[in-house]
């Protein structure tokens, strides 16, 4: 039996939905996109639109929710299964979009450049125990107006590990699905199997931006599966109760599935989000906080409930720096999600909020999602019965040790961690002379980063998105792209 927890009853589930659904009514939502209010328009549903809104009818949310996969796949370079959204497993992968890096020599945060976000990339490929990557961080070297296609290129040029990415402007999304259906080998192998999804974000309270509108059309009608997150924040941009809160997301993600449903029936979607609690006396967004994660803990229950596959930014620290408080709030934040059944737990390595990238957080929450990964298997009843047996074999003298039923299963039983986490008994010649987790996490940086893998991609094929890259560079006044270790710019 895997471990699991619930935040709410069945029936405070149906109140939620409900009280989402007649939002949706009343006073409905504001969409920024002219298509998107047309195609509801032709559905129906109420729209004015001089004033960019439409009210959405019950019937047309049940019809869209029947519509949603219940269960999908992303897809590794190699094409092979990576991450299925909608089982009863938990994956994880690092956040996104963080302009700053903690730099790890003098472990102060800085502007993020090329070479970043290349071995960050490298970092997620060398730890198995993250199973996606993402466009992590925004390099500062580029033009304001490619940032975000060009972390996907970097990504795609060193990744094999499926990918989670998004856009900052409407053009540069075909410059993106250009990128994805080369790497992919056509616009049907990326349909038939994605490598990538992407972070749409509706905007609090209740609206979508013309770039987040089309954005759900466009990925919607190129089978390109699409992960909704919300960022409702309790007591500034969505009500101070969570539950009220949790209402507002369920809104927001339905408006959301209604849209890419009416673009392209069976869209593929991710019941996500990015919701926070609003510290009154900081004006921060606590990732860290426990209103926060009961909040992501309710809306992935919500989803499921609703059939859908889900998704929580978590395993966040509001830390500066990695210590214990970025410990503490990561560790719990991650258990809590992944005891909640939500399917990607995005945030592997984060700091200050959403904010910064670690390298060393990531090889230590690595570590972190190893041991919830082994705890989450639950206890295996291996022997039935479970211990008569045994332990009437080995008998009072309790030389469990040598026995064969212990070399049997004790792989299985037990989780081992890498040299990054000290389980080594205390050494009294050592005088306390003992490095710390920050320094044994900066030891294995350095190691993984010596023998980094070979990118998936053939090279014919990076230079084709090279080119791809550099035409959008050029357009924007970039003659020549950073350099790349590794390629030939």
């Amino acid at each position: 039996m895997k471990p699991s927890m619930h935040v709410l009853s069945a029936e405070e589930e149906k109140n939620i939905v409900q009280e989402a659904v007649k939002l949706l009514e009343n006073p409905g939502i504001v969409i920024s996109n002219t298509e998107c209010l047309n195609l509801l328009l032709d559905t129906g549903a109420r729209v004015d639109l001089n004033a960019k809104t439409a009210s959405i009818p019950e019937h047309l949310i049940h019809s869209a929710l029947e519509n949603c996969p219940k269960e999908f796949s992303l897809f590794n370079l190699k094409g092979d299964p990576a991450v299925n959204y909608g089982s009863d497993r938990t994956y994880y992968t690092p956040g996104s979009s963080t302009l700053y890096i903690l730099d790890s020599q003098t472990q102060k945060s800085r502007d993020v450049v090329t070479n970043d976000l290349v071995q960050f990339i490298q970092l997620v490929e060398s730890l198995p125990q993250i199973d996606a990557q993402s466009t992590a961080m925004v390099p500062s070297d580029v033009p304001e107006a490619v940032k975000d296609l060009y972390r996907l290129y970097i990504a795609l040029c060193y990744m094999t590990k499926p990918v989670v990415t998004g856009i900052f402007r409407k053009e540069s999304w075909e410059v993106m699905k250009e990128m994805l259906v080369m790497a992919a080998g056509g616009e049907n192998a990326l349909k038939k199997k994605p490598l990538g999804i992407f972070d749409i974000c509706p905007t609090s309270p209740l609206a979508w931006s013309d770039t987040s509108c089309q954005n759900l059309l466009d990925n919607a009608r190129a089978g390109i599966p699409i992960q909704i997150v919300p960022m409702p924040m309790a007591g500034a941009t969505a009500p101070v109760t969570l539950g009220g809160t949790v209402v507002q997301h369920a809104a927001e993600c339905l408006s959301g599935i209604v849209i890419a449903q009416l673009a392209c029936r069976g869209a593929k979607i991710v019941w996500g989000g990015s919701a926070a609690i609003f510290d009154m006396k900081h004006s921060t967004a606590p990732m860290g906080a426990p209103g926060t994660w009961l909040i992501a803990s309710a809306y992935a229950q919500i989803g499921r409930s609703l059939g859908l596959p889900t998704q929580a930014y978590l395993g966040i620290s509001d830390a500066k720096i990695v210590d214990a408080q970025s410990g503490m709030e990561s560790a719990t934040g991650a258990l809590l999600g992944s005891l909640a059944g939500v399917n990607m737990i995005s945030g592997a390595g984060m700091l200050a909020y959403e904010n910064c990238q670690s390298p060393e957080k990531l090889i230590l929450d690595a570590e972190m999602i190893a041991a919830f990964k082994h705890f989450s298997k639950g206890i295996q009843f291996r022997d039935d019965p479970l211990s008569l047996g045994i332990i009437r074999d080995v008998g009072t003298a309790g030389d469990f040790i040598s026995h064969e039923h212990t070399f049997k299963w004790f792989k299985e039983e037990f989780h081992y961690p890498s040299a990054v986490i000290d389980r080594q008994p205390i050494n009294t010649t050592n005088k306390g002379n003992y490095i710390s987790a920050w320094t044994r996490a900066q030891n294995r940086r350095q190691e993984l980063l010596r023998s980094t893998p070979e990118p998936a991609l053939p090279s014919d094929v990076r230079d084709e998105l090279k080119k791809i890259t550099s035409r959008a560079a050029r357009s924007e006044g970039m003659d020549l792209l950073p350099p790349l270790p590794g390629h030939s710019h």
